[in-house]
């Protein structure tokens, strides 16, 4: 019975075993293609790009979607701007008027023109929203042209090739209750990409607001404010874009006061053309930046200097370092302060090229600054850098054209970096140093001085160029290594170089020429030191030359400033070898006994006693 079944049913089994090893062969395939890789829109998805695992920690990273700008024309609503109407092609959104309301994650893709009207998202708190700008033009009178009420993130697309342009006039703003003060406002998540461009016209208050992240990664954008361009309260994130931004008061602010781990700005690459009432870029907390060209001016530029002479300071600018500029602020307020770089906790710069031009400090940090690469070109009418803790500069070109005091902080340590500093007070300061003695209005939020403040150099090369003290250490100056050459001061009351704790040297090169009233030289350290009082003043670009006992020159140079005294330290330099300084047509012989040298009665911690052939001294030290 059985042989007679498979003999009569042959063709079907036959069938049904090659459906069976189709069907097995169709799940295994379906098993595989799900174990690598899932396809999914692009609209959907919101992961987190490979970034290390500190960056991602901390916040200084960008999603997959944030960063990809593609959306699927096919697939989504066409909404199409008609001057006071709109027509909507598609479910999602819908159009009352001039009001354009999108209720619906989704992709919506936007041409035309609005004249007096507005976007308004009302999504789930759950929805992803892609706006598409494809050619608008959109202005209202009464609140944002764009107005993000709720959703969970919203992405704003330039599309490619496109120009936009969003305007409110401030004519009749209404919205006071809402207090939604920007031309784009969002109560969620705000990203924009693509690369197209976005014009901005803000008439009544701010440029581009998220009360949440705000984050850029590509597009042109030229932005007129009232008040702040952009501004993102827990973080501003910037991959990339091109921005010129003119702001009555800050270009770019985060401001989140109530966690320290928001209230930053992070800027990986971009190119930023800022001119700003106040602060170029302020963040709450940190402000970091990897890359990007900029150009701040702020509160009309060093020419507008926030100093007028020394020790005195105009009235229209906030120094303290306490004093930061929350975005309900006026600009007549005397807390506003025109910064170029700024941040609350600290200021990381690793990268950049940077030309600040600002009436008040350049880059300033209520606490720690760090300049670990890229260039800058800085005019400033305060400092040129500072921090209320600890500034270093370990990398980079600072070029310091002008500044009232060029490098300050509480402590300085400079361990690598070319930099070149112009200063019409001190030229690198720890701890305030005259600041504090003039009682300047608005100086930097120092306590008081310390014997823990110090100035230490240990790599990179530094020249200054000071009005006041050269060096200022308000505690120890300590240098270990690099290249530093001092020119000025050329009044006697100040000096090349001043410290209140240790002068100690033990590597590097150091050359500080200056007057000789209030001359200081190294007190200690394994590495000989001369302090060298001419008796009379050499002209600034006078060469001077030090040789040894066989005619070997040592070390020379050429100060640009006019010097009756000059300190010199060298590795090449040997305690009992005899030594000749000649410089301006004098020429003098010495011997280097012990690790120090000074023939200036005002000079501390000269151990080798005066020759014969040294010049005059100069009175005590006060």
């Amino acid at each position: 019975m059985i042989h007679g079944f498979f003999k009569h049913n042959e063709q079907l089994v036959r069938d049904l075993l090659i459906d069976a090893i189709i069907f097995m062969m169709t799940l295994f395939c379906i098993f595989m293609l799900s174990g690598c890789s899932t396809q999914t829109d692009s609209s959907t998805t919101d992961t987190t790009a490979a970034v290390s695992a500190e960056d991602q920690a901390s916040g200084y990273t960008f999603t997959d979607r944030e960063l990809d700008p593609s959306y699927d024309e096919s697939t989504a609503v066409k909404i199409s701007l008609n001057g006071s109407s709109a027509e909507v092609n598609g479910s999602g959104a819908s159009a009352d008027g001039s009001t354009i309301t999108i209720s619906s994650e989704g992709t919506y893709i936007l041409s035309g023109t609005l004249d007096d009207g507005q976007i308004l998202v009302t999504a789930a708190d759950t929805a992803k929203v892609q706006i598409v700008l494809n050619g608008v033009s959109i202005t209202n009178a009464d609140g944002p042209a764009i107005y993000i009420k709720s959703g969970d993130k919203v992405f704003i697309t330039l599309a490619d090739g496109t120009s936009n342009t969003l305007s409110d006039t401030g004519a009749a703003y209404a919205a006071a209750d809402d207090n939604t003060d920007g031309v784009v406002f969002s109560k969620s998540d705000l990203c924009f990409n693509g690369s197209g461009s976005l014009t901005v016209n803000a008439g009544y208050s701010h440029g581009i607001v998220s009360k949440d992240d705000l984050v850029v990664t590509g597009g042109t954008y030229t932005i007129t404010a009232v008040k702040q361009g952009l501004s993102g309260k827990d973080c501003i994130r910037i991959a990339d874009g091109s921005f010129t931004i003119n702001a009555g008061t800050d270009c770019l602010q985060s401001d989140n006061t109530d966690d320290t781990s928001k209230g930053f700005i992070f800027i990986k690459d971009g190119t930023f053309n800022l001119t700003a009432g106040n602060d170029g870029i302020q963040a709450e907390t940190v402000l970091k930046t990897e890359g990007g060209t900029y150009s701040i001016t702020t509160g009309g530029g060093s020419a507008n200097a926030s100093t007028t002479g020394t020790g005195e300071a105009n009235a229209n600018w906030g120094f303290g370092g306490d004093q930061m500029t929350s975005s309900s602020d006026s600009s007549s307020d005397t807390s506003d302060s025109a910064k170029g770089l700024k941040a609350g906790s600290s200021v990381e710069l690793a990268g950049g090229d940077f030309t600040l031009d600002t009436a008040d400090d350049s880059i300033h940090s209520n606490g720690t600054t760090t300049v670990s690469g890229g260039t800058y070109e800085i005019s400033s009418g305060d400092d040129g850098i500072h921090a209320d803790s600890t500034c270093t500069v370990s990398g980079g070109t600072v070029n310091i054209t002008k500044s009232y005091e060029g490098i300050e902080g509480a402590n300085v340590e400079i361990s690598g970096g070319t930099i070149n500093v112009t200063a019409s007070d001190d030229g690198v300061n720890s701890a305030g140093g005259s600041d504090g003695s003039t009682g300047r209005q608005g100086e930097n939020g120092f306590s008081s001085s310390s014997s823990d403040n110090s100035i230490t150099i240990s790599g990179g090369e530094l020249t200054v160029n000071a009005g006041g003290d050269g060096l200022d250490a308000n505690g120890d100056l300590t240098v270990t290594g690099g290249t530093t050459f001092v020119n000025g001061p050329t009044s006697d009351g100040n000096g090349a170089l001043d410290y209140d704790g240790t002068g100690t040297i033990s590597g590097g090169t150091l050359v500080a020429a200056g007057s000789s009233g209030m001359a200081m030289n190294m007190t200690s350290g394994s590495q000989p030191s001369i302090l060298y009082g001419f008796g009379t003043t050499i002209s600034g670009g006078t060469t001077f030359t030090l040789t040894d006992s066989s005619g070997q020159t040592i070390m020379t140079g050429t100060p640009s400033k006019n010097y009756a005294s000059i300190v010199l330290s060298s590795p090449e330099l040997k305690s009992g070898e005899t030594y000749t300084i000649t410089a301006g047509g004098q020429s003098a012989q010495f011997t280097l006994s012990g690790t120090t040298y000074s023939n200036v009665s005002g000079g501390m911690g000269g151990g080798g006693g005066a020759s014969s052939q040294g010049g005059q001294g100069g009175p005590s030290r006060g």
